[in-house]
């Protein structure tokens, strides 16, 4: 991998990563762009102990340009784009429009390939590969900055999800607090090594999913499961067999069998419903421990936390999706319509020939 840095015409950072270490990247950015202003605000609710960002020019950001205008696509000819380059392999630069900025974080986009009619799951089992490479440089990047307290790498697709750009890309969050769902995660480690004593909360689940019936799918180095209390209809969890904390912690055999497990656990999410479907929208999201000490947890280390990937989609069945009404939104209270052991069964059922 080749790593290329430089900076847009406002003065955002963008970053290449190729696959051949010949590659050179100098186009300019050649667009009229000021600096970049926002208005990234972290408030504290004080009744839930969670945050909200607050970031009114977000409103202003780009919603669903037609495919020859996209921003995430090369520059070629005279149609100039966020890439100033005319072409890229992967390529992470700073979002635009972020939620969170300075002293409150910072967001990155990613973008995995420059067909902008491709989908995570065309991708060539290299080219997820340094996707992989990529998420684990700009976490151990961010991990770094003073405001950054934990990183989260995500793809978020379609436009059931609420993507406003098609291009096929994810997106870095490098929040300046620990998450409210890690924060649950990591008081659940702690609880369960107080009464086991010293038990792992996160190698015990692992070891009962691999002996029951909802995996999907098994390699060498890593596990995909429909977890017992699922909350989506179609929901995996996607686990490394040896507890590491974050991607930096993967070794080379967990790395190189990565992307041929994933590439096939999408395949099979777009299976799900038969064919002449609509391609499957989801979530990906990489869940890593929080860097720095962890002093509200008691006895817990960020090492006892579990790197994983939990994937899933808001449709239910075909044409129907899953809404958070009331339970759900009011009371974070989820209702599963499908139950999680019929959904492992499904993803079984789809796999590749």
């Amino acid at each position: 991998m080749k790593k290329t840095s430089t900076r847009l015409a406002d003065g955002r950072e963008l970053i290449y990563y190729d696959l051949r270490d010949d590659s050179v990247r100098d186009a300019a950015d050649r667009r009229p762009l000021e600096r970049t202003v926002t208005t990234s605000e972290i408030r504290r609710d004080v009744l839930l102990g969670d945050a909200v960002a607050v970031a009114s020019h977000r409103q202003g950001r780009t919603y669903h340009p037609p495919a020859d205008e996209c921003p995430l696509c090369p520059t070629r000819g005279g149609r100039l784009s966020e890439i100033p380059d005319s072409s890229y392999d992967v390529v992470v630069f700073e979002n635009r429009f972020p939620s969170l900025a300075g002293d409150s974080g910072r967001c990155e986009v990613v973008c995995f390939t420059s067909d902008h009619d491709a989908s995570f799951a065309d991708l060539t089992g290299e080219q997820a590969r340094l996707v992989l490479d990529a998420w684990t440089d700009r976490t151990s990047e961010l991990s770094h900055l003073p405001s950054v307290e934990q990183v989260f790498c995500f793809e978020n697709r379609g436009a059931e999800i609420g993507v406003t750009l098609g291009h096929p890309h994810g997106q870095i969050y490098a929040y300046p607090f620990t998450t409210p769902r890690t924060a649950l995660m990591l008081r659940s480690l702690a609880a369960h090594r107080e009464a086991n004593g010293g038990q792992n909360l996160f190698d015990a689940v692992l070891e009962r999913e691999l002996a029951g019936e909802r995996v999907v799918l098994e390699g060498e180095h890593w596990a995909a499961f429909v977890p017992y209390a699922a909350h989506w209809p179609y929901e995996v969890h996607l686990y490394p067999k040896r507890r590491v904390p974050d991607l930096l912690a993967l070794d080379e055999a967990a790395r190189a069998e990565f992307p041929r497990v994933y590439l096939e656990l999408l395949k099979r999410f777009d299976r799900i419903f038969g064919e002449g479907e609509p391609p499957t929208p989801y979530i990906a999201a990489w869940h890593q421990a929080p860097f720095g000490a962890l002093p509200a947890f008691d006895g817990v280390s960020r090492d006892d936390f579990a790197l994983h990937l939990e994937l899933f989609t808001i449709r239910r069945t075909s044409g129907k999706l899953k809404f958070l009404a009331g339970s759900e939104s009011g009371m974070n209270v989820f209702i599963n319509d499908v139950p999680p052991e019929r959904a492992a069964e499904r993803l079984r059922e789809v796999a590749s020939s």
